[in-house]
């Protein structure tokens, strides 16, 4: 039986915008995320990070940077009973500084490489799962599919977020952040 998924960006949806984070001692839960993510989990669903780190690419940290943060990230979710199915990260861009990961790929959203990857290694409904970010990339799932989103918080220009407020955008709507959309899908 197929499973129902949450599709998460990271930076400005789970955690506090930061230039490029990539140290653990500058990571922030948003208030409320994880709370939202425990309560989205008992009721089913699996979850899951899907995360343009382009600062890999433009050689501000490495690879391995991104993956210390990344498990330490999840030993803390995992510490408050969080379990994320699989974080999925692009670090690709076409004109990359380092040559290794300078590539057009299928990955970076909003292209749908990483969502695609997730739904087929994990069976998903993509029906009955949303896809969350603060930037309407994040949500280029529900362009082409049945997944339902929400654009969160104000890291998108001011036109964007007006769109998805007044409903522009295909099954995509707007919410204050990970706490309002959790209160959206439960009730």
């Amino acid at each position: 039986m197929a499973s129902k998924a949450i599709f998460l960006d990271r930076d400005g949806t789970i955690n506090v915008e930061k230039h490029y984070l990539h140290r653990i001692e500058d990571f922030e839960f948003i208030p409320g995320a994880v709370n939202a993510l425990k309560r989205l989990q008992d009721a089913g669903y699996l979850l899951f990070i899907m995360t343009n780190q382009s600062g890999i690419a433009k050689g501000y940290y490495s690879e391995e940077d991104f993956l210390k943060l990344n498990d330490w990230m999840l030993g803390e979710l995992k510490s408050q009973g969080v379990t994320i199915s699989k974080v999925y990260y692009c670090p690709h861009l076409p004109d990359a500084r380092v040559s290794k990961y300078r590539t057009i790929c299928d990955c970076r959203k909003p292209a749908l490489g990483m969502f695609r990857k997730a739904i087929t290694e994990f069976d998903i409904d993509v029906g009955k799962s949303y896809a969350i970010g603060d930037k309407i990339r994040d949500c280029s799932l529900c362009n082409e599919t049945d997944c339902k989103g929400f654009l969160v918080g104000n890291n998108e220009k001011p036109e964007v977020i007006n769109s998805a407020k007044n409903g522009i955008y295909r099954n995509i709507n707007y919410a204050f952040d990970l706490s309002v959309c959790a209160d959206i899908i439960l009730e």
